[in-house]
């Protein structure tokens, strides 16, 4: 019924729940899917004035309603569910409007293994369709989605329970055309239009309707009959007295949702910011008419200047099966970078093929590695990549550090998840991990693909062989490879278990591996890398070859003589040495290079 209708009709479509209740409440920081039990009048009053302004559809107050989300039991979350519904059927009741369930995203786990987080993920996606199927659902809007991940496997399971359920999907886009994940727009259109069981897509959340109309017009994987939804934010809000406001422009919001109308777009409303004046306005404008078929209009197509791919020593030589050097200098507390620059001009003229720089290890804050990457290649005439850590940084962040990269004529990125943050730094200093290396190296391809595809960025990833399960590590090896990574930088090799082991990695996949050799300086140094720095292991014997009573010369020559005997045992099952340099003595690294090169 609901689908035969959107043949020939538009439908208005309720506007913001979340940020409306704030509005009229005050209680920004609570989630109003907690009054569904606490304030069903409230919830109930919102969804009449919706209905009352015009919206023939109304989507039940259970955005966030998920054990993740609320930190809540499921049982507890199912109660919420169903007031939530029965709220929404009552305030529907004998008014011709339908009643949409209402489900956002889940959020994403970073911790434990990606396997049992996506079977946890599933799971609830799962319990949360039960729920509402339980209590006669026959409308899904799954809205605020960044990927199509799950959305396959749940709508059809939906499906299956009840076949005539009408599924519709939205996503959250940016001003230039890209979900929070970083995906294009365009590639959502392409993935959800191949999952039988969704009937309708679309666009909510993040922009407001000028940059949903653009999005829309330029679409060009949009197709005649496909039901197409938009529900833009009010605008772009702003923060008073530490509360987060938005515009009240109902009248020009209203404006340009006739002109979202005209595309051919069936399902209308408003997400964030929006309020029942907004839907109020836009049902004036649109007078619930019947609307045309989705244009086929010719695409214009932008004169493309043929672009000159930056050169790239690395990719080139590993492609041609060349042994490559890469040299890791630790960027500096302060603003200090001669000494930086000093080794990396030393590092050039030794034949050392590229620099890499660390992102604030330790979760200590250094010089920026992108920008620091860019002026050592700059100034010392030397291929730099800057390792990049989730940690810092959220999806913005990373994708304008990867655009900065670019336009520097950076082409090596080590994409890594990133050291944890001290307990006693926790107070002050506080983790972003808005993703992991595994979905940062996702962003990556896709930008790779859709801004870079003619001179895109060479993807590294961390391979850690010092841990007692080394076919685990192997296994997370491979999905990164998956994901885009090209070659890998082993955490630093001591142990004769682990070079035993290289073999068998490079047997794994057709992935390049730069074999990591960290000189040791002292006993003092050994001792603290092997006792505090996680990831790295070093061999009883390897250490009684130093001393407290060395000297700095006796101990570098220690060093040394290891460091050599090291590296030849790793050379022939490694395509390359990666030097992680000791207090930037780039010294020990290069005597060590004329004796085993």
């Amino acid at each position: 019924m609901f689908k035969a209708y959107l043949q020939k009709h538009s439908v208005l479509v309720d506007g913001a729940m979340g940020t409306y209740y704030a509005a009229l409440t005050g209680r920004d920081t609570v989630f109003a899917e907690l009054a569904n039990l606490t304030e069903p009048a409230q919830i109930q009053a919102i969804h009449c004035q919706y209905i009352e302004a015009g919206a023939r559809l109304i989507r039940t107050n259970t955005f966030s309603a998920n054990s993740f989300s609320l930190q809540l039991p499921q049982e507890e979350v199912k109660e919420i569910i169903k007031a939530g519904y029965h709220i929404a059927r009552q305030a529907a009741a004998g008014k011709n409007v339908w009643v949409a369930a209402d489900i956002g995203p889940v959020p994403e786990i970073v911790s434990g293994t990606a396997e049992g987080d996506r079977s946890r993920i599933l799971a609830e996606y799962l319990f949360l369709a039960d729920t509402f199927l339980a209590e006669g659902a026959d409308l899904f809007v799954f809205e605020t989605f960044s990927s199509t991940d799950y959305l396959a496997e749940v709508a059809a399971y939906i499906k299956r329970q009840r076949p005539e359920a009408f599924i519709w999907t939205q996503f959250a886009t940016t001003p230039d055309g890209f979900t929070r994940r970083g995906i294009s727009n365009e590639r959502i259109v392409r993935e959800v239009k191949q999952i039988a069981a969704i009937d309708a897509y679309g666009f909510n959340c993040g922009v407001g309707p000028t940059h949903l109309y653009n999005a829309l017009k330029n679409l060009t994987g949009r197709d005649r009959g496909d039901i197409v939804s938009v529900l833009p934010n009010a605008g772009y809000p702003e923060i008073v007295n530490e509360r987060t406001v938005y515009a009240q422009n109902p009248d020009y919001f209203a404006e340009v949702m006739e002109q979202i109308s005209a595309l051919g777009v069936r399902i209308l409303g408003g997400c964030c910011g929006t309020t029942p004046e907004h839907i109020r306005k836009t049902a004036q404008r649109l007078n619930q008419s019947a609307v045309s078929p989705v244009e086929d209009r010719p695409v214009s197509v932008r004169e493309v200047l043929p672009v000159k791919a930056a050169p790239n020593r690395l990719r080139d030589k590993l492609s041609r099966g060349e042994f490559v050097v890469a040299v890791e200098l630790d960027p500096p507390f302060d603003t200090s970078v001669d000494k930086i620059l000093h080794n990396a001009h030393l590092c050039r003229e030794a034949g050392v093929d590229l620099i890499t720089v660390a992102d604030s290890p330790m979760a200590k804050a250094r010089v920026d590695s992108v920008m620091l990457a860019a002026k050592i290649q700059r100034e010392a005439g030397i291929a730099t990549m800057p390792h990049i850590c989730c940690r810092d940084k959220n999806v913005n962040a990373l994708k304008s550090s990867l655009l900065a990269g670019h336009i520097e004529n950076l082409r090596n990125v080590l994409a890594v998840t990133g050291d944890a943050i001290a307990s006693a730094d926790k107070n002050e200093i506080k983790s972003v991990f808005n993703r992991t290396s595994l979905s940062f190296m996702e962003l990556i391809a896709e930008m790779n693909r859709e801004l870079f595809k003619e001179d895109p960025f060479y993807v590294g990833g961390a391979l850690n062989l010092n841990v007692a399960n080394k076919r685990v590590e192997l296994g997370r090896m491979a999905k990164k490879a998956e994901r885009g990574a090209a070659f890998f930088l082993t955490q630093p090799i001591f142990a004769d278990e682990v070079i035993a082991f290289l073999p068998e990695v490079k047997r794994a996949g057709a992935t390049k591996i730069l074999g990591g050799i960290m000189p040791l300086v002292s006993y003092r140094n050994a001792m603290f890398l092997n006792n505090e720095i996680p990831g790295i292991s070093i061999p009883e014997e390897h250490i009684r070859r130093f001393t407290p009573a060395m000297d700095r010369a006796q101990a570098e020559t220690a060093g040394i003589q290891l460091a050599m005997e090291l590296a030849r045992k790793i050379k022939p099952f490694v395509d390359g040495f990666y030097f992680i340099t000791p207090f930037n003595r780039v010294d020990m690294v290069l005597n060590i290079l004329r004796q085993v090169m």
